[in-house]
């Protein structure tokens, strides 16, 4: 990958994900090809959309979230290392805990819950009123 578009820490740490859930390149077939939908003429002319397939596990990416080539090679090779700690790990994968969490935040509260916090708002809009404007004195 270009060094220009990925810095040297970025491929440390795919290089170190990748071997934490056993990729090699060699497992990975990967190719350049036509990219399609909106960026203009610059996408639908050159081959910057990588297509890599993982020959054990059989999981195919295509990534095109950016114009750059080299970009989207380590997009590509991060989204199959996700794939695959997905698969591996299942509920506990980093993908599985964040939707979790999400879910969870979305997740309508009880009654009684809503209760709690709706005489919490008014005690603090009670202290608020409680308080009253500044007044104003002049020292000469």
């Amino acid at each position: 990958m270009a060094e220009v578009f990925v810095s040297s820490e970025k491929r440390e740490q795919l290089k170190v994900l990748m071997a934490s859930v056993n990729v090699r390149e060699e497992d990975l077939t990967e190719r350049f090809i036509l990219g399609a939908g909106s960026g203009g003429q610059k996408i639908n002319k050159t081959s910057s959309c990588v297509y890599l397939r993982h020959a054990p596990s059989g999981i195919e990416i295509k990534c095109q979230s950016s114009r750059s080539r080299d970009l989207n090679r380590y997009y590509a090779r991060k989204l199959l290392c996700e794939r695959l700690d997905e698969q591996l790990r299942g509920a506990q994968s980093k993908r599985q805990q964040e939707a979790e969490r999400i879910r969870r935040q979305k997740r309508r509260r009880s009654r009684r819950q809503q209760a709690k916090v709706l005489d919490d708002k008014h005690k603090h809009a009670e202290c608020k009123q409680r308080r009253g404007a500044v007044k104003q004195t002049d020292h000469e």
